[in-house]
């Protein structure tokens, strides 16, 4: 095929005068779609990638994102810690320990999973932490029975910093002739966390000594770790891995376990939502196939003309596609354009319209990533590119003897 040739008969095609104005309609109306199925699919896309991450950091900074189970303590666990960080992946392990308890204040009660946790080792990796407004971390010390709540479960039982509270645990129960009675301590509220998602309604902290007296456990003996990770998302991946690092069995929990479902129902929305705006693009791209169509007929003498002179089928076939993908290109590189102002200036532009989709005060969470973005473009080019096929065929075809025979 001549490229050269086939470029530039397609180009003055393209820039000529169309003589068929329901033709021209009918590109604008194509070039139109393409523009904003193009544009409202980044800026959606951005908008769920940010709903998507803020999530990421409000609920898996606050949980743990991999946890080893042990049924015997770790007589060496400290190089099991050291072991475990050097994986690639990784960014830090500590030792855990976890109970599922009913917390008791003198005007309510509420239900929550509570956290050992060596205070000072989580400072770096446990992003909660820099989420504590009222009290800190630190305040959490061996043998002074204090707790830590999410602001959510403050304010369900009533209580602030200094307030005391009983905390009864489902493990260490001790059975009577009375029956079984949960073992249960009285604990002072050291700080409040907010995160800003449902954790703080469930979560609640404590020295990871004091949480293994209140499970009646021997203080200072690990059974679990938990493995921070740079991808949380990664962490079906790496467990078989931190697995082999152990001589014993153990066994390994995700936060997909407990919040699996929510992260979920938030890809399928944003797979749902991709797909809708994708089938506004197809439709636009297709109607290239109607423009290209009423071109063809128009062309149809041209066509047996420049075959007549030696012009080849793909040559023919050439013109017409280099037609249809420069009203996709248009339409795509506006789109691409518009999408990417509007994202980097969406909460502007609906603060300026005194639009607030949140509430007042909230922005939308906006992550445009490059490569997604990449692969819109892709995408756009392929499913345009397609849709010139047909009509390229049908003037390929053209036959200069039946064509010109009554020219």
């Amino acid at each position: 095929m001549n490229f050269s040739l086939s470029f530039y008969i397609g180009y003055r095609y393209w820039r000529a005068r169309k003589a068929n104005a329901f033709a021209s309609f009918i590109t604008i109306f194509s070039v139109s779609g393409i523009l904003l199925g193009v544009a409202a699919l980044i800026v959606v896309s951005s908008v769920m990638n940010g709903l998507e991450g803020q999530l990421k950091k409000r609920i898996l900074g606050a949980v743990p994102q991999l946890t080893v189970h042990s049924e015997v303590a770790l007589d060496n666990w400290q190089q099991d810690v050291t072991k475990i960080s050097a994986l690639k992946g990784v960014q830090g392990v500590t030792p855990s320990v976890t109970t599922q308890a009913m917390l008791q204040s003198p005007s309510n009660i509420g239900a929550a999973q509570v956290y050992g946790v060596y205070p000072q080792q989580e400072q770096k990796l446990l992003s909660l932490t820099r989420n504590t407004y009222s009290g800190d971390f630190d305040a959490l010390v061996a043998g002074k029975y204090r707790i830590i709540l999410g602001a959510e479960l403050a304010r369900k039982l009533d209580v602030v910093v200094g307030n005391k509270i009983r905390v009864l645990s489902g493990d260490g129960v001790v059975y009577t002739p009375l029956g079984p009675i949960p073992s249960q301590r009285k604990f002072t509220v050291a700080g409040i966390f907010e995160m800003g998602s449902q954790v703080d309604a469930s979560v609640a902290y404590m020295h990871h000594d004091d949480a293994q007296r209140l499970m009646r456990q021997t203080p200072g003996q690990v059974k679990q770790l938990r493995v921070y990770l740079d991808d949380p998302f990664k962490a079906s991946t790496i467990a078989p891995s931190v697995q082999g690092y152990f001589s014993h069995k153990v066994t390994t929990t995700d936060w997909h376990d407990s919040y699996g479902h929510l992260f979920g129902a938030v890809k399928m929305e944003k797979n749902m939502m991709s797909l809708m705006l994708s089938l506004i693009i197809a439709v636009a791209a297709f109607n290239i196939v109607s423009a290209l169509v009423m071109m063809v007929v128009d062309k149809t003498t041209d066509v047996a003309v420049l075959k007549t002179q030696g012009l080849t089928t793909s040559s023919v076939m050439g013109i017409f596609m280099i037609q249809g993908s420069l009203n996709a290109i248009i339409g795509l590189l506006t789109g691409v354009a518009a999408g990417v102002l509007l994202t980097l200036n969406l909460n502007e532009i609906t603060n300026v319209l005194g639009i607030s989709i949140l509430g007042a005060g909230q922005n939308l969470p906006v992550q445009l990533e490059l490569n997604q973005l990449s692969w819109i473009v892709i995408g756009t080019l392929i499913m345009t590119l397609l849709a010139t096929i047909y009509p390229a065929l049908r003037a390929a075809n053209v036959q200069p003897a039946s064509t010109l025979r009554h020219e």
